[in-house]
């Protein structure tokens, strides 16, 4: 009786299609920050910047670094160091910026670094662990475990939502 459901298994390809979820994968932008790596659902970059000018908003938000023009487009910079409850980089060290779009809406997240676009698969995705900061666990969507490191998966809304309403 156990042949048949290991059968088909063995030789026909078909029957993989049904079990395509635990075959997907997604993309991933990974930035550092802190030494830390976090990743961005590649589907909501837009663009990656080196440094740019940004212009102070008056009574904006900490998070919220000011503003840039991007190819004629207002975009809110954010730093995601002070997001993340982390200390700001001192004014002189050099940081880059990930233009994600979200409501039809462009935002610079500024990081210190960019990495690479990492391919993952699904089922390796995790739930954000019981250590993880609270303030970290809040814009997180889960993370991945790579080679002794943990990727940190933005949750780019939250990230966004939680400078509207600080907790």
């Amino acid at each position: 009786m156990s042949t048949p459901s290991t059968g088909p298994s063995t030789g026909n390809h078909k029957s993989d299609a049904p079990h395509a979820g635990s075959h997907t994968q997604k993309d991933f932008l990974t930035i550092h920050i802190d030494g830390q790596m976090f990743g961005i659902p590649i589907l909501q970059v837009q663009d990656v910047l080196g440094e740019i000018k940004v212009t102070r908003i008056p009574l904006a938000p900490p998070q919220v670094s000011g503003s840039l023009n991007l190819r004629g487009r207002i975009v809110t910079a954010i730093d995601v160091r002070k997001c993340l409850g982390l200390t700001p980089l001192e004014s002189t060290d050099k940081r880059m910026s990930v233009v994600v779009i979200h409501d039809d809406e462009l935002y610079s997240l500024i990081i210190d670094k960019v990495g690479d676009v990492l391919t993952l698969p699904e089922r390796d995705f995790e739930q954000n662990p019981a250590t993880l900061d609270i303030t970290w666990k809040s814009i997180s969507l889960g993370v991945y475990r790579l080679d002794g490191e943990i990727l940190v998966i933005l949750d780019v809304p939250k990230l966004l939502l939680s400078l509207q309403h600080p907790h």
